[in-house]
């Protein structure tokens, strides 16, 4: 039976806490070039959510690929969120879904029924995203792993990019953070039910109506927090501005008792490699230490972090919410002068 097995003990890593680390990443493509045909408008070299290459010059496709070991047991639940996760980066640069093919590694031993509720559990959310599944590849491996590479359209001229922001940029977020804590509690057996159905609500919450919003408002600039957290992935958007950005650590959403857990060194290992990542870009303040571990937490199906125009701010942050979708604002986009030297980011706890 699907509901027998056990996904999280056949795999060490959960969910985007697989991730290979954004600095170890960076090295491995240092000095990396290739043929660069001009229609390429978003290539490997940007660190931007997806690749764009234009068809036309009101249309261009939208390429990612992503997949991951389980972070949860329930196989069909597993399935949602790896589509959901894959799904996200489109929805982060302004695109529409089109097409999925799944990417699937099993153990030759898993029952039929658990890699069906999988496969039937990533379909449901490609169907919920208006989008075709249209086929896929699958191999055998000791670890469970799924997720898919998707296909988006979008008009050139409307490509929401990360590295866009504006200084004077307002920072709006649009999920609760500590998924990764929470899977890393529920894998070890001590999560509150409350915090594993919190998590599980907001893994497989598409981004879907995040995006539509985020395409009537004055947005510069956004990315979709995943493997290299809250602070990873505004570093990468900073960076690519030749900004800076100040966050409210106590402005975000958070899961049901992910703080606790986090002083209780309930971490998962992705933590510490995006400490090590980020740390030296960032003036944690005063921020206690188990509120700063939540903003290193490797989210999965994590929300969309956008810079937008100050002012456009309050009506964005209300239409968000009418839609369904639980948005904060969380900081803003400051000039680099603006924090110590060598710094990018300042956390401003309360």
């Amino acid at each position: 039976m699907a509901d027998a097995v056990k996904l999280t003990k056949l795999a060490d890593c959960a969910g985007c806490g697989a991730k290979v680390g954004a600095g170890m990443l960076a090295r491995l493509f240092e000095g990396f070039s290739a043929p660069r045909d001009p229609n390429l408008i978003v290539g490997f070299d940007h660190a931007d959510d997806a690749a764009v290459y234009r068809l036309a010059p009101d249309l261009a496709l939208v390429e990612t690929v992503d997949f991951f070991p389980p972070m949860v047991d329930d196989p069909y639940v597993f399935g949602q969120v790896a589509a959901a996760n894959a799904l996200s980066d489109l929805y982060a640069m302004g695109a529409r879904p089109i097409m999925a093919l799944n990417i699937m590694a099993v153990p030759e031993d898993m029952p039929q029924d658990a890699v069906r509720a999988i496969l039937r559990g990533g379909a449901a959310m490609v169907a919920e995203a208006g989008a075709s599944l249209a086929g896929g590849h699958s191999i055998y491996d000791a670890e469970p792993k799924y997720g898919m590479a998707v296909t988006g359209l979008v008009d050139p001229a409307r490509i929401v990019r990360n590295d866009t922001a504006q200084v004077g940029d307002a920072l709006v977020y649009t999920k609760p953070l500590g998924i990764g804590i929470a899977a890393t509690a529920v894998k070890g057996g001590v999560a509150h039910p409350d915090l594993e159905e919190a998590m599980v609500d907001a893994m497989v919450t598409l981004n879907r109506a995040a995006a539509e919003v985020m395409m009537a408002h004055a947005v510069h600039a956004a990315t979709d927090i995943t493997g290299f957290a809250v602070l990873g992935h505004v570093l990468e958007m900073v960076t690519g501005a030749d900004a800076a950005a100040e966050l409210d650590p106590d402005a975000f959403l958070l899961l049901p008792g992910v703080r606790d857990l986090a002083a209780m060194g309930i971490l998962p290992a992705a933590v510490y490699r995006n400490r090590r990542y980020a740390e030296g870009a960032v003036e944690v303040g005063s921020t206690p230490l188990d509120l700063a571990d939540v903003l290193y937490d490797p989210e999965t199906s994590g929300g969309l972090m956008m810079a937008v125009a100050a002012a456009d701010a309050p009506a964005l942050v209300d239409d968000l919410v009418r839609a369904g979708v639980p948005a904060r604002r969380v900081g803003r986009i400051v000039a680099p002068d603006a924090v110590p030297p060598g710094k990018r980011i300042v956390l401003t706890a309360r």
